[in-house]
């Protein structure tokens, strides 16, 4: 029923994907050895708020001149290797100097942005060794109103990325990651594995290979030599550390990078300043999750309690991302002690009375006093004494997959508004059980609105046919990847499905 009323309105899933993978042998740091990193994936997403797409953000070729040919809403689609957008040059220069150097240190805010440079067109680069360069990746992702979606993996090397962008005050910041943020990742890794070979940490000589080969060749990564290397916990920990760092050196060259575009253009839109977003990023390589977050969007892992019930497995549900805001009594308090000489630091439950976030992307306004000069009347921020009240430190975590971990539940703020953590894994858990070749993450979202419906005392027919903006009254935006791990529910050759 809920099916055919989504398929008959103007309210249908404006992203929906699905991929599902052959199983592939490995293992890293431990004893647990798996088939494959996941098995399945699957995506969907939903708009309630009106927005529109950007036009003229970095001279309007982000909206584009980027992500018309990164986004693929309806199913994956391959490319031929990956994709490489600093072709487009829109990294910063000192980004650029990063690379040339190749040096992990992050540009200053003063750096200048050159946005004055013409952009070249997108073309596929030739193949480079790399941490997470392939000879071909599959790539999934769109907008639902505010939100971004973003799904890569390399069945070649074992490795998904996915991104949530959960946008506020306009599309530009969660627009801006989409374009950039993976790239980034990748260009970061890529400079460690250039520094672990400069620094001989690798303890391999040039007989025995490099490490940047080993990283992309399926027959060596982790089978021979390299799990000899980070057999010992120290040195796997050592790892772990350098990929969680990259993580972060990547959004913090995102964050920079856009300020410096707002900062730019902010006299001829000064609403950018007040544009935003939340950041959900997982990095999945054989039985190793890395998380890095900003904001209220939650990675959910689905586990295996060891018991049973009613003939199902009973799974926990546990939260592996942080919410920054402020109903976090530990953000809250924090955020006091950061701002002591400010009485007015969180008025109306709100972060200067503007924003329940204390930790996000963008928002500029509430960062540096320059941007929130640029707002004129109420709109700006009075006695904005000690910026910045909202913090660009994410929160990172690196998850060791073990064999009683199911799935992952990856989603935007919008699930959990209508979900608690227990009943989306319920949900999902059943779901699968009865549905096997379904899209769990299409379920998500269906029992989101039919809960919204019955709340709002409205039919799901009504609600549906609500348009976007005014539906924002009864919902979010809402977005939702669910990823399969190893072979618990469902295996099968290649394939994507809409």
């Amino acid at each position: 029923m809920l099916r055919k009323i989504f398929s008959e309105s103007d309210g249908q899933f404006n992203v929906s994907f699905g991929l599902q993978c052959a199983g592939r042998q490995g293992s890293v740091c431990g004893d647990f050895e798996s088939k494959s990193s996941f098995s399945c994936l699957s995506g969907a997403a939903l708009s309630a708020n009106a927005t529109l797409a950007n036009t003229n953000i970095c001279n309007g070729l982000i909206g584009t001149g980027i992500l018309p040919g990164l986004d693929s809403p309806k199913t994956f689609q391959r490319l031929r290797s990956s994709p490489s957008l600093s072709s487009l040059e829109v990294l910063s220069s000192s980004m650029q100097s990063n690379l040339s150097i190749v040096s992990g240190s992050i540009s200053s805010q003063s750096d200048s942005f050159d946005w004055d440079t013409n952009l070249k067109s997108m073309s596929a680069p030739s193949r480079s060794k790399g941490f997470l360069n392939s000879l071909e990746v599959q790539m999934a992702g769109g907008a639902a109103g505010e939100d971004r979606v973003q799904a890569v993996c390399s069945e070649e090397n074992g490795w998904l990325f996915c991104g949530i962008y959960d946008g506020f005050n306009g599309r530009d910041a969660a627009d801006f990651l989409a374009g950039t943020l993976y790239e980034n990742i990748r260009l970061y890794l890529n400079m460690m594995d250039s520094e672990l070979k400069k620094s001989n940490l690798t303890g391999l000589d040039d007989s025995e290979g490099e490490l940047q080969y080993l990283l992309e060749d399926d027959s060596s990564f982790y089978h021979q030599e390299v799990t000899q290397l980070f057999k010992d916990e120290e040195q796997c920990d050592l790892f772990e550390h350098d990929i969680l760092h990259c993580l972060q050196q990547a959004l913090a060259q995102a964050e920079n990078d856009f300020l410096c575009m707002v900062e730019r253009e902010m006299d001829d839109r000064p609403d950018l300043v007040s544009i935003g977003s939340c950041v959900l990023a997982v990095l999945l390589y054989r039985e190793k999750l890395y998380t890095i977050s900003l904001g209220d969007s939650r990675a959910i892992l689905a586990k295996s309690t060891g018991c049973s019930i009613n003939d199902y497995e009973d799974l926990a549900a546990v939260q592996l991302t942080d919410c920054h805001s402020v109903d976090n009594d530990i953000e809250r308090i924090r955020l006091l002690s950061e701002h002591p000489d400010d009485l007015r630091t969180i008025v109306g439950g709100k972060v200067k009375g503007k924003l329940k976030l204390t930790r996000a992307f963008g928002v500029g306004y509430l960062k540096q006093k320059k941007m929130n000069d640029a707002l004129m009347g109420i709109l700006q921020v009075p006695n904005l004494l000690s910026p910045p009240y909202i913090s660009t430190q994410p929160s990172l975590g690196a998850h060791q997959i073990s064999e009683g971990d199911h799935f992952v539940i990856v989603a935007s703020d919008g699930l959990f508004d209508f979900l608690s953590n227990e009943e989306a894994v319920m949900l999902v858990h059943s779901y699968l059980i009865d549905s096997p070749t379904g899209n769990p993450a299409e379920f998500l979202v269906e029992q989101l609105i039919f809960r919204a419906a019955k709340i709002s005392g409205l039919s799901l027919e009504d609600l549906m046919s609500t348009p976007a903006g005014r539906r924002r009254k009864y919902h979010d935006d809402v977005t939702v990847i669910v990823v399969l791990l190893g072979s618990d529910y469902r295996t099968s050759t290649a394939s994507t499905h809409q």
